[in-house]
């Protein structure tokens, strides 16, 4: 019998929906018991969100400082399991504070360490450098990344930007207005996530992991999109400057997130748009550059 835990942190109940199709298949085998794990904080995020409270995450998640999680249940934290599927959250270009907070508490060590893990991602558009993060923790607790699999909100960056912000200020994951496109990952590419456990099945059998990154990157689990990458890269810098800038803010706080929220506008609407033309004729002269990123993020290495 092989054992797998899925470790996962949903608010909405997206991810939560990707990860039981992504192991359905599992589930289904005689021969695979799943046991699945909530992560829940002791003071939890709200969900829909305030204002206040979404921006107020962004310099903890940013600087992955983690906060108190509750125990996991001791029928979780006492077996050891063949693979462990994790499914991850981005939160300004970083892993959610929930998913850092589980990576770097006192139990995940019993979970994770020389286990196996595949990391399953429901987002929007950007969750790079998230990733490098997650694959610095893992390393740092001797688990094994052997797989990743991302489902992405596939509406064009701006629109995503409208549809999403609706959503996760509403609650309600429904067309903006009657004519925008349903925010989130398309719920026939959730259900078709079974494909991915499909692949995995016989590699957790067979207790070998060799080579199936690469049959999840031909089936689709990952792409990369060269320009959302270095947007990606270019935001994930400038995010380190403001949290520390608003970290150190005691009393002005609240002050600084709205200056925060400003920016934010400013850089979505026209300085994206500026830097992806930019980006766009420069092209020919990191198409070399590109071509190797594009090979690294589609797999589970961690770059020396």
């Amino acid at each position: 019998m092989k054992n797998v835990l899925v470790a996962y942190y949903s608010q909405s109940g997206q991810l939560e929906e990707i990860v039981k199709n992504v192991v359905a298949p599992l589930e289904m085998n005689e021969q695979v018991s799943v046991t699945y794990y909530k992560i829940e904080m002791e003071k939890e995020f709200p969900f829909p969100w305030d204002k206040a409270s979404f921006f107020d995450a962004f310099p903890e998640s940013r600087l992955q400082i983690p906060a108190s999680i509750v125990a996991p249940p001791e029928e979780v934290l006492s077996q050891k399991y063949d693979l462990v599927v994790l499914g991850a959250q981005v939160w300004y270009l970083s892993p959610s504070i929930p998913l850092n907070s589980f990576l770097k508490s006192e139990y995940v060590s019993r979970l994770l360490k020389d286990t196996p893990v595949v990391t399953v991602y429901g987002c929007r558009n950007m969750w790079v450098m998230a990733q490098e993060k997650v694959k610095i923790l893992l390393n740092g607790l001797n688990a094994r990344l052997v797989g990743n699999i991302v489902l992405e909100d596939k509406a064009p960056n701006h629109i995503s930007v409208i549809t999403i912000v609706q959503w996760m200020f509403t609650g309600e994951k429904k067309r903006f207005l009657g004519f925008f496109p349903k925010p989130g990952v398309a719920d026939e590419e959730i259900v078709g996530s079974k494909k991915f456990g499909e692949v995995i099945l016989p590699y957790l059998k067979k207790g070998s992991y060799e080579g199936m990154q690469e049959e999840l990157v031909k089936k689709g689990a990952v792409v990369i999109h060269w320009f959302t990458v270095k947007m990606e890269k270019t935001g994930h810098r400038t995010f380190g400057i403001w949290a520390n800038l608003i970290s150190k803010k005691n009393q002005s706080r609240k002050t600084w997130l709205k200056v925060f929220n400003k920016y934010l506008l400013v850089a979505i609407w026209l300085i994206a748009p500026l830097v992806q033309i930019i980006q766009t004729v420069l092209y020919p002269l990191n198409y070399k550059g590109i071509r190797r990123d594009d090979k690294y993020y589609k797999g589970v290495g961690l770059r020396e």
